[in-house]
């Protein structure tokens, strides 16, 4: 039963207006007629507190859900230290950025993007890589992703995007996956959002592990030097073990298998002592040069290629200790892009503008008001004290009897005194909702990407779009995003095309420049911390075993021993059963026994399906009779011998991650 109406309610609906379904207005029923462009001072100025559409907006978006994050909700954190290689005062004031006798201690939450808090880890998504560093002069945050662009230009698009690539309203379906009809329909509709797409489509987008995966900061941030004078930069994140990702049918059955793969991982190793280790670098570019490159460094869907502008190694940060308690340190992390320190400082990227307001009015939702920062885990080491009082959750006993600025009573205290100043700029434009157009080419760093990768990787990023498309009901959009990559490269297009059923694309004339850093050939090469599985049964030369795993754990391997049942074999512990182990969860694999497993599907198929995925796989003693049961063919990196010759050999190929030329369509189901 509806209740009852008053007479206002009677009376404002005689006035009310009919509003046409296709007029977008705001809350308060004012027309819309930009949504796309948030109000700026000039094309390329600053966004505008008074853009009262773009603040409505943003404010709903974050308070979207509770508690959980609306985006990036699914991650796993550590602490650490950062120590600089060498002063930067030529370009910077930062206090922990001049000082190589201090280690700055950090936080860092990694995270997947789309999925809720329990989803897997291993779908093919955005990663975040938040940085927070307890600095001396208070928090600084590089909230960062393992991309090195976004979607789109505008912050006022991150509503839109986020809510096209969540699952469908209709039905809450897929879960953590962008194959689906409204993500396609944003990206035909969005063609800025390309060039994040094809890295979305690489195998950047399943890494191996958070140990294995870069960082970069998107935006292009300034940092502002004793003198006042400003520098532009970038900042990236290195892994020192080098960059790698899985393989997607490995991704399809690590979800099954272990949906915590990534997460894992990191609390394992950290905890074994084998502590990740991440290079920060910058890129600087002299204010001098801002207008001297092909695209607007202000532009958040654009890189500075590294032929251009070369990575400077700055410091290193290790992961050496795990949270005590989920909730209370990842879960309760607050990052934000506004949290600088002096010699730090934005620029006019109206997407990081954005985020400057967003991050802080989504955090005072979800924690629960402004207090938050009082949360141990978002504490600062330096004292903080301010006249801001009361609110929810507020911890601290103020014993003043002021609250204000001036005061006499307390004596002006706290008063304001040197600290951060705001670079000085000038601005001036007329408020406009229009984007400059330094920002209008969408395709030619896609076809940077796209002429940069080797062989294999070009064939993996086809076979995501199919995939990914596969899943598209409504043709026009295929058609659409199909029509798009005619203008990124023909040979994508057509492949694409071909896939869906669809007709080839008209083709556009593209550019052949490459940028080498793009691919993830050529990485770091080691054996540590690689996962091998040991296939031992009754038959196991137990002393081979025994020299072949001291060997490669020397080098920093990590070894586990898998057997029919638990217990031990030959002696030796069993640290997993073959009913509870898949080759999924290892980057290797060792027969070390053919005549209790030979005849066993199981084993069979362990050792099939890793060399499906590419991986190593070595034969030692009567595990050759293991391989061919399995019809393995002598292919690249399938390596049989015996001896301290095995172990070298084997280690070498571990290192090299994956055999992408082997061909696997020779090995029966």
């Amino acid at each position: 039963m509806q209740p009852a109406r008053d007479a206002k309610d009677q009376q404002l609906d005689e006035h009310r207006v009919p509003v046409d379904d296709l007029n977008m207005t705001t809350d308060q029923g004012s027309r819309v007629d930009d949504t796309d462009n948030a109000l700026r001072a000039g094309t390329r100025g600053p966004t505008l507190m008074e853009d009262f559409h773009f603040r409505e907006k943003i404010t709903r978006f974050d308070h979207e859900r509770i508690p959980e994050r609306v985006v990036h909700a699914r991650g796993a954190g550590a602490y650490g230290i950062f120590e600089l290689y060498e002063p930067l005062g030529d370009v910077t004031s930062a206090a922990f950025l001049n000082d190589t006798s201090v280690k700055t201690p950090t936080f860092v939450r990694f995270s997947t993007v789309a999925g809720s808090r329990g989803s897997a880890d291993t779908v093919r998504d955005v990663r975040g890589f938040a940085t927070k560093f307890y600095t001396t002069q208070g928090n600084f945050d590089i909230v960062a992703n393992n991309f090195p662009v976004f979607f789109i230009q505008d912050g006022i698009k991150f509503p839109d995007f986020v809510h096209a690539v969540k699952p469908e309203p209709h039905n809450e379906i897929p879960q953590a996956q962008s194959a689906h009809d409204t993500f396609w329909d944003f990206v035909q509709l969005q063609p800025e959002s390309l060039h994040m797409i094809m890295w979305l489509m690489s195998d950047r987008a399943i890494p191996r592990s958070f140990r294995m995966m870069q960082g970069f900061g998107v935006h292009t941030f300034r940092l502002v030097n004793a003198s006042g004078q400003g520098t532009f930069v970038k900042w990236h994140w290195r892994p020192v073990l080098g960059t790698y990702s899985l393989v997607w049918d490995e991704v399809l059955r690590l979800q099954g298998n272990d949906p915590d793969y990534n997460r894992r991982d990191l609390w394992e190793t950290i905890e074994r002592g084998a502590y990740p280790e991440y290079e920060l670098c910058v890129q600087l570019v002299p204010e001098s040069r801002e207008h001297d490159f092909d695209f607007d460094l202000l532009d958040a869907t654009k890189i500075i290629p590294e032929e251009q502008v070369p990575l400077r190694p700055i410091g290193k940060m290790t992961l050496n200790r795990n949270p005590q308690n989920f909730f209370a340190e990842t879960e309760q992390v607050a990052f934000h892009t506004a949290n600088v320190v002096p010699g730090i400082d934005f620029t006019n990227d109206p997407l990081l503008q954005a985020r400057n307001f967003s991050y802080l009015d989504t955090q005072l939702l979800r924690l629960a008001g402004p207090n938050f920062p009082q949360i141990p885990i978002n504490r600062p080491v330096n004292e903080v004290r301010n006249d801001q009082r009361d609110g929810f959750h507020q911890h601290m006993v103020h014993e003043s009897r002021t609250s204000y600025a001036p005061n006499s009573i307390s004596g002006g205290c706290p008063g304001a005194v040197e600290g951060y100043r705001h670079y000085q700029e000038k601005v001036e434009g007329t408020k406009i909702r229009m984007r400059s157009p330094s920002f209008e080419d969408h395709y030619s760093q896609s076809t940077l990407i796209w002429n940069s990768m080797s062989d294999w990787e070009k064939q993996h990023i086809v076979a995501a779009f199919l995939f990914e498309l596969g899943h598209v009901e409504r043709k026009h959009i295929k058609e659409g995003v199909v029509r798009h990559l005619g203008q990124i490269h023909p040979d994508l297009a057509s492949q694409v095309a071909q896939g869906l059923g669809l007709p080839a694309p008209a083709m556009a004339q593209v550019h052949s420049d490459t940028s080498p850093a793009l691919s993830m050939t050529g990485q770091p090469r080691s054996v540590a911390t690689r996962k091998i599985a040991i296939l031992m049964g009754d038959g196991t030369d137990a002393a081979a075993v025994t020299a072949l795993r001291r060997e490669l754990e020397a080098q920093g391997a990590i070894c586990e021993i898998v057997a029919p049942a638990e217990g031990t074999v030959g002696g030796v512990p069993v640290d997993r059963q073959l009913s509870a182990a898949n080759s999924v969860i290892y980057d290797a694999v060792v027969a070390a026994d053919g005549a209790a497993l030979a005849p066993m599907g199981r084993a069979q198929f362990f050792v099939k399906e890793a060399f499906k995925h590419q991986k190593a796989i070595a034969s030692v003693g009567s595990g050759r009779r293991l391989v061919e049961a399995a019809q393995l063919p002598n292919d690249v990196g399938v390596l049989i011998g015996d001896g301290n010759d095995i172990a070298k050999r084997f280690a070498e190929a571990v290192a090299g991650h994956r055999f992408y030329e082997r061909d696997v369509s020779s090995v029966p189901a």
